[in-house]
C-alpha cells in the first residue's frame, strides 16, 4: 500500500484553568511556562502536541508516536475517512469519524479496562478505536500474516464497527444480547464481526479506485483474515475447534466476507443478517 506518512506528537489533554473573565490569571501562566518548560526537558514539543487533530494516545508505557507503525496506522485511518466520508454523503448521511487510540500493555475506554491480550477493539461507548502497536508486531510473528495490509485490513475492520455503529447495527445487538443465550450472543457476533470484514473490504475496494494499493495488498488481507479466524485461532491454541464458541467467524468466512467488499464496493451487499453466512 503506498502511503506518505505525517508527523504528529502524542495528544496530551491539559485542564487549564480559567478566570471568569475569560483570561488567564498569573498563576496560570506560571504553571503553563513550568509545564511547557518541562515538556521540552524531556523531549516532548508542546506545540505539536496542541496542533495534533483527533487523534489520541494513551497507556501504561509511553507509545512513540512517530514511529513508522505509528505514522501508517494515521495514514490508513485518513484514508478509511475519507472513503466513507464519501460513501455516507452519497447516501445523504454525515460520517462521523472516530477517534484513534494508540497504546502499549493496557488502557481504559468507556467499554471498561483492556490490556494488551484483548487484541484491537472498537468501543461504541466512545466512539473510539483501540489499537495496541504490538499487536501488529504479533499480527506477523505469531499469526504469519505479514504486510503492511494486512495491517490495514485489521484497522479497516475496527473502523468498520465504528460504521455499525452509525448505522444502528451495534446498537441493536446490544439491546437483542440481554435476551440471549450465549450460544445465541455468539452467532450473532459471527454476523456483526463478518459484516466489518465486509465494510473492510469495501474500504479496500474504493481504496484500489484510488490507485492506492499495490499487487499482493489483497493477497495479505485475505491471509491475515484466515489466520485469524475462530477454527485456526483454536486449531493453533489447542488442537481443536468448538464451533458454538466461534464468535468472529471462520476463515473461510472471513475471508469470502472481506472479498465480497471489495469486490462489490457496495455497503447493501455486506448484509450478513440475511441467510447463510
Amino acid at each position: 500500500m503506498r502511503a506518505s506518512f505525517p508527523g504528529g506528537m502524542r495528544r496530551i489533554p491539559v485542564r487549564i484553568p480559567m478566570r471568569r473573565g475569560g483570561g488567564m490569571s498569573i498563576s496560570t501562566i506560571i504553571i503553563l511556562a513550568v509545564l511547557f518548560i518541562g515538556l521540552r526537558a524531556i523531549g516532548i514539543d508542546p506545540l505539536e502536541m496542541l496542533a495534533q487533530g483527533p487523534i489520541t494516545e494513551q497507556s501504561a508505557q509511553q507509545a512513540p508516536a512517530n514511529d513508522e507503525t505509528s505514522q501508517f496506522v494515521r495514514v490508513v485511518l485518513a484514508e478509511t475517512e475519507d472513503v466513507w466520508r464519501q460513501l455516507f454523503r452519497a447516501e445523504g448521511a454525515e460520517y462521523s469519524e472516530p477517534t484513534l487510540v494508540l497504546f502499549y500493555s493496557q488502557v481504559e475506554s468507556a467499554c471498561g479496562f483492556a490490556s494488551a491480550a484483548s487484541g484491537p477493539f472498537y468501543c461504541p461507548g466512545d466512539n473510539r478505536v483501540y489499537l495496541d502497536l504490538d499487536f501488529f508486531n504479533e499480527l506477523a510473528r505469531r499469526f504469519q500474516a505479514a504486510g503492511d495490509f494486512a495491517q490495514a485490513y485489521v484497522i479497516a475492520h475496527e473502523v468498520g464497527h465504528h460504521v455499525q455503529n452509525l448505522i444502528g447495527v451495534l446498537p441493536r445487538f446490544n439491546r437483542m444480547r440481554a435476551g440471549m443465550s450465549q450460544a445465541e450472543v455468539n452467532a450473532v457476533s459471527v454476523r456483526v464481526e463478518l459484516q466489518a470484514d465486509c465494510f473492510a473490504g469495501v474500504w479496500a475496494h474504493h481504496t484500489d479506485q484510488r490507485g492506492l494499493l499495490e499487487e499482493g495488498d489483497i493477497d495479505e488481507a485475505l491471509n491475515a483474515a484466515f489466520q485469524i479466524g475462530d477454527d485456526t485461532l483454536q486449531k493453533r491454541t489447542q488442537g481443536y475447534v468448538v464451533p458454538e464458541s466461534f464468535n468472529h467467524g471462520t476463515s473461510q468466512q472471513r475471508q469470502r466476507w472481506f472479498l465480497r467488499g471489495y469486490q462489490t464496493g457496495q455497503v447493501s451487499g455486506c448484509d450478513t443478517f440475511e441467510g447463510d453466512v
